[in-house]
C-alpha cells in the first residue's frame, strides 16, 4: 500500500471485517477520518463462495488445521446436499470456531484454545440470518489430487515470525503439512472425495467454515471448508434479491 499509494504516507488506514487465513476476497479498507466509524461496517451484510469437503474434518473447520480422517467411503448424492441447503434459509445460531478472534475473557478464542484451557470458558455463539445458500457445482477429487490442493492453500500464506504469535506455532503448519501428506499416502483412505460449492448470502458473523461443518454433521459425515471466497459486501434486500454494495 504504502509503496504503491504514496499518496496515503501518513494517512490512518484500517478495515472492517476481516478475512481467515484461508478466506479470499473482497475486504473494506478504511482511510482517514473513516477509520472513526469501523463500527459502522461491522453489521453488512456479505455473500461468500465457498466449498465443502466431505469425509475429512479439521479443528479449524479448514484445510489449516489439524485433520481427523476416517477411511469409510462416503457415499453423497447431490440432491441430498441441495436439500439440506435448502433447511439452512432462516435464522441461524452458530458457536464460533475454536480457532477464532472472537474474545473471551479478554483472549481471543484461539489462545483459549491453543493453551488447552477450553473448559475454563463458555463457547460464545453467534445468531445471523441466512438469505440464500444454494449448491453450485458438486464433484468428486482422487485423494492425492485433494491432498495437493490442500497443501497449496496452507503453503499461500506468509510465514508468521511474529513473536507474539509463538503460541500458534506459524499455525502449525509443520503438522497440518505431515497432515495431509498423510491423506495423499494413506492407501487406506477413501480413493476418492466428494466436494461440493456453494453460494451464500448471509448477515454478518455467519462463518462459512463452520457452516461447512455443520452441512457435513446433517448429511451424516464429517468435513471441512476447501475453499471460501467473499463475494460482496452491503445490505441485502431478501425481498427483491438486490445489493446496495459498499465494495
Amino acid at each position: 500500500w504504502r509503496t504503491n499509494r504514496p499518496d496515503l504516507e501518513g494517512i490512518p488506514l484500517s478495515y472492517a471485517g476481516r478475512l481467515d487465513p484461508m478466506a479470499s476476497g473482497k475486504l473494506l479498507v478504511l482511510i482517514g477520518e473513516e477509520c472513526k466509524h469501523q463500527a459502522d461496517y461491522h453489521g453488512l451484510d456479505k455473500e461468500y463462495e465457498f466449498s465443502v469437503l466431505f469425509g475429512i474434518a479439521s479443528d479449524t473447520h479448514d484445510v489449516l488445521g489439524r485433520l481427523q480422517t476416517s477411511t469409510n467411503e462416503i457415499a453423497i448424492e447431490e440432491h441430498q446436499v441441495a436439500d439440506v441447503a435448502k433447511s439452512f434459509i432462516g435464522s441461524f445460531t452458530f458457536p464460533y470456531p475454536l480457532f477464532s478472534a472472537k474474545t473471551v475473557k479478554g483472549k481471543p478464542l484461539h489462545m483459549w484454545t491453543l493453551e488447552g484451557r477450553l473448559d475454563e470458558i463458555e463457547i460464545p455463539t453467534r445468531t445471523s440470518e441466512i438469505f440464500e445458500l444454494e449448491v453450485t457445482d458438486f464433484e468428486t477429487k482422487p485423494r492425492q489430487e485433494v491432498a495437493a490442493l490442500a497443501l497449496q492453500k496452507v503453503n499461500s500464506i506468509p510465514k508468521v515470525t511474529d513473536p507474539r504469535k509463538a503460541l500458534g506455532a506459524d499455525f502449525r503448519r509443520t503438522d497440518v503439512r505431515a497432515d495431509w501428506q498423510d491423506v495423499a499416502m494413506d492407501f487406506s483412505l477413501p480413493a476418492k472425495y466428494t466436494i461440493a460449492h456453494f453460494r451464500c448470502v448471509a448477515s454478518s458473523g455467519a462463518y462459512m467454515r463452520t457452516l461447512a461443518t455443520i452441512i457435513a454433521r446433517e448429511l451424516g459425515t464429517t468435513g471441512l471448508a476447501f475453499h471460501i471466497q467473499r463475494t460482496k459486501i452491503g445490505t441485502y434486500n431478501s425481498d427483491t434479491k438486490t445489493w446496495k454494495l459498499e465494495y
